[in-house]
Order: C-alpha cells, then sequence, then structure tokens
C-alpha cells in the first residue's frame, strides 16, 4: 500500500487528478510527475537563461503535478553537457528565483535535480575528469570520453559538500523541494557501481561501501535543508551490464535510503555504456507484458513496494491515461514520470486529466541512419529542441526534421571543443 495509505485515496480507486501528501505535509496537487530532461539552457555564467521560466511555467499550466528539472551541475569545473546550469555560492540565485516562481504556477511543485557527471563528461568539455576508479567507460564510449582520475577522500568530501550547498541554495530560490541524480551513469551511480567503483578504502568494496557517498549526500543535504524540505532521488532499477549494479544491489540502496528518511524515490534504469532509459536494450527483444503495461520498470518497482513505504515514482514508456491508471491502481507507485510526452506537447497532463482514455503514441525521431541517430544522440537532442521553441516561447513541432537536428547538435559540438581548445 502506498504511505499513510489511510489517508490516501483506496488504490482501487486511484486517478491520475488525485493529490498526494508527503511524509513532511507537502502535498502534491495530482500524481503526474514530469521527469527530468536535459535542457541545455545555461548561460555562459551556467546561470539559466530567462527561457528556462517561461519553459517551466507552460508546464505547470499544462498540469503538471511535481516538475523534475534537468540536470543542474554542483560543481562549475564538472560539466556533464555544455550549457549545463550550475547552482553553486558563485551562481545569480535571482535568475533561479525567477524559475522557480514560474514553476510553480498553477499549484505545481518544482524541485532541481542536482547531479554531478564524475568521468561521465565529453572530451572535449573536460581533459581530466573524475570517478570513484580510474577506470574508462566502455562500449566504445572511451573514444569520446577520456579516463578519468581517482578521486581522493578529501576531494569526495568536497563534493558532498558542494551537494549539500546547492540544496541549501534550491531551497533559497524558492524550490519547494530537490532531487539527487543517483541514476544514468553519474558520480553517485559510479560510486554505487561495482564495476565502476573498485576502491579498497570506506568508499568502495562492499555494498555498504559503496553506498557509502550517496548516504553521505544525503545527510549532508538534510543537514542543510532541514526535515520539512523535500529530498528525493533517482536511482537506477539496475545497470543492465555483467558486473555492474545489480536489482539486488539496488533494493538495498532504495531500503537503506528508506530508512534514512527520503521523501521521494524514482526509478529508472541503465548507463550511458547501456542506456535502458531510451528504452529496450536493441538486442534485447522488450516482453510482451512489458509492452502491454508501457512501463519498463514496473515489475521492479512491485518487489520494491513490497520493502518500502516511501512514496515512489516509476518513469519510462508510458503513454496513456489507461496504463498509467492501471499502474497506480496497482499499488506499485505513487506517481507516474513522464517526459518526452511533455516535450512534444505541453498540455498532455492536462488532456490526460481530462479524458481517462487518452494516450499519445511517440514515434523515435530518426534519420534513417542508426549511425547517424546515435552520433547526434537523436534520442535526446530531438527533445530538447522542442524545449528549446517553447523556451523561446513557440509550440512543440511533431514534424521536426531529424537531420536537421543531428547536424545542428554535431556543428555545435565542434564550436564548443574549438572554442575549449582556443581558451
Amino acid at each position: 500500500m502506498s504511505l499513510n495509505a489511510s489517508t490516501q485515496t483506496s488504490q482501487s480507486t486511484l486517478s491520475l487528478g488525485d493529490r498526494f501528501t508527503l511524509k513532511n505535509g507537502l502535498v502534491i496537487k495530482n500524481r503526474l510527475f514530469k521527469s527530468a530532461m536535459s535542457e541545455q539552457l545555461g548561460d555562459k555564467q551556467r546561470n539559466p537563461v530567462a527561457g528556462l521560466a517561461t519553459l517551466y511555467q507552460r508546464w505547470a499550466e499544462g498540469g503538471i503535478g511535481l516538475a523534475i528539472t534537468g540536470n543542474v551541475m554542483v560543481d562549475r569545473s564538472a560539466l556533464g553537457e555544455p550549457k549545463n546550469v550550475v547552482l553553486d555560492e558563485q551562481s545569480d540565485l535571482a535568475a533561479f528565483k525567477k524559475w522557480a516562481e514560474a514553476g510553480k504556477k498553477n499549484g505545481a511543485h518544482i524541485w532541481p535535480q542536482l547531479n554531478h557527471p564524475g568521468k561521465q563528461i565529453p572530451s572535449f568539455i573536460c581533459e581530466e575528469p573524475v570517478a570513484p576508479s580510474a577506470i574508462s567507460l566502455g562500449r566504445g564510449l572511451e573514444k569520446g570520453f577520456n579516463k578519468p582520475r581517482t578521486l581522493t577522500e578529501a576531494e569526495i568530501l568536497v563534493i558532498i559538500q558542494k551537494f549539500a550547498t546547492a540544496a541549501k541554495l534550491s531551497k533559497q530560490a524558492g524550490f519547494t523541494g530537490v532531487q539527487i541524480h543517483g541514476a544514468h551513469g553519474y558520480l553517485v551511480s559510479q560510486f554505487l557501481s561495482p564495476r565502476h567503483n573498485q576502491r579498497d578504502d570506506q568508499w568502495g568494496g562492499s555494498l555498504e561501501n559503496r553506498m557509502r557517498f550517496v548516504i553521505s549526500v544525503y545527510r549532508a543535504m538534510r543537514e542543510a535543508v532541514g526535515n520539512e524540505f523535500p529530498i528525493g532521488i533517482k536511482l537506477n532499477s539496475a545497470d543492465f551490464m555483467k558486473g555492474g549494479f545489480s536489482e539486488e544491489d539496488s533494493m538495498q540502496v532504495v531500503k537503506t535510503l528508506a530508512d534514512e528518511g527520503i521523501d521521494l524515490i524514482e526509478i529508472s534504469g541503465g548507463t550511458y555504456e547501456s542506456p535502458s532509459m531510451m528504452g529496450a536494450d536493441a538486442k534485447k527483444p522488450v516482453k510482451e507484458s512489458t509492452i502491454q503495461r508501457e512501463a519498463y520498470f514496473l515489475d521492479y518497482m512491485e518487489k520494491v513496494r513490497s520493502l518500502v513505504d516511501t512514496p515512489l515514482v516509476v518513469t519510462g514508456g508510458f503513454r496513456s491515461a489507461p496504463a498509467m491508471t492501471e499502474a497506480l491502481q496497482s499499488g506499485a507507485t505513487d506517481f507516474i514520470g513522464i517526459a518526452r510526452t511533455t516535450a512534444v506537447d505541453s498540455e498532455f497532463p492536462n488532456k490526460l486529466l481530462a479524458n481517462d482514455q487518452y494516450a499519445m503514441p511517440l514515434e523515435n525521431p530518426t534519420t534513417g541512419n542508426r549511425g547517424l541517430d546515435t552520433m547526434g544522440m537523436l534520442s535526446i537532442t530531438w527533445y530538447e529542441h522542442q524545449m528549446w521553441r517553447m523556451a523561446k516561447g513557440k509550440n512543440p513541432k511533431p514534424s521536426l526534421n531529424a537531420k536537421w537536428v543531428v547536424f545542428k547538435t554535431i556543428l555545435s559540438a565542434g564550436i564548443y571543443a574549438f572554442r575549449k581548445r582556443r581558451a
């Protein structure tokens, strides 16, 4: 059953429009949760451009209950992408306040997703990234990502405090909570993975040691913001890689974080090396049951629900109101994570709430050339371009040409790399 089930609507009659009350009393007006997407809308000083407020106000007015922002980096020397926003002592807090205020329109909540990329930094951005261990990314990614340097313990402690500082500043800026990005192969995920974390000190080895970093991050953030300010986390159900973070490991981390008092847990899966968050692995056919239920990680969530009473979010694959409602009523999740659908139609939440049969199938954008699609990271960048349109006050364009997006992406990366070398 859901957290404080006696005060929530009966599971069997739950609907997407039902409100949910977190443990700290924060009320989310419905069960629709915008999961993080990379917006790439930071300016040269790593502050949010004005268009981010425009974009998030549009989503708020579109009916979302809780919106998680794209990557907000905690360290301006460690960017995962060229135009990341950074939140630290050097940030222009006024710009963040405008973003937060816009995201709270129409009774919505907005939480920044706080992140450190670790070694998941393209080589044209950083010559020597840092990671738990000096292990390169695999499966061909070592060509575009430099081998990292092993973090010292002193550096680990500094990064933990950077997460705490970003959380404190998020609260000061008026955001209604924060989310730790612990999935998709970024630094928190790297510490959790026995494949990428091969340290022999207190930060590596056993699962207890590998989860020490994320627990320390959570505790430092909690101390910085107090008990009433929500802290959530996005975690992998598994890395889907041999020797990586397993489903059993993930469940233990979830249980430990729940015992620590974390407010909300979102489940996704995969890494850059095995991108299950983009959908099914091309080498592994999707199970028929998964196709029918739409959510990639729902089976895992059902197991987790038996372990914890912390509010849960499942993200990945939902396209229709009936499937979302079924997931809620099953008790496996408390919120439905949606993302790309909102980039194509900001009114998608309102349409789901108005019509319990509403559906919006999405076809993956493609140039017709798989290699070109991969080179341009089309499964991400095509949606970035849609968000850029909304940030400028325009409507999304479902017919946006995929080849044009890839061309612009490669051109932009090339120009950025040249500027970095010139600098």
